[in-house]
């Protein structure tokens, strides 16, 4: 249930991302030779979201996914939910979380991730 109060800290939430997506969008990302930054989330098999892309559905919470090629990279603009990555299939070994506003490399090769609440 919603309340008046959580409404009006999601809508300044949201205006916030927004803010944030535009300057990033327009900045840092274009000189780090990163893809423009996009709401969503993926997983680029290479660094600085560069090679294969895999979508992420933001909205599967909890769910373990394994990729076909590992992540190198993620770029997440979200405001909700972040992403877990793990070295090992099944999400097994020690995950490393990206934030819910995130462009940066992985410190290693990813497997598997899981979505989760920011």
């Amino acid at each position: 249930m919603f309340t008046p109060k959580a409404n009006i800290r999601r809508a300044a939430t949201t205006a916030a991302l927004a803010a944030t997506l535009i300057g990033l969008g327009a900045g840092a990302a274009g000189a780090a030779g990163w893809p423009p930054l996009q709401p969503g989330a993926r997983l680029y098999s290479a660094a600085n979201g560069q090679g294969a892309a895999t979508t992420v559905n933001l909205g599967e919470l909890g769910t373990c996914h394994t990729l076909s090629t590992a992540a190198r990279s993620a770029q997440v603009a979200s405001g909700s939910a972040s992403v877990v990555l793990y070295p090992g299939a099944g999400c097994t070994g020690g995950g490393w979380a990206t934030g819910s506003l995130a462009q940066s490399d992985i410190p290693f090769a990813a497997l598997s991730y899981r979505v989760v609440p920011a």
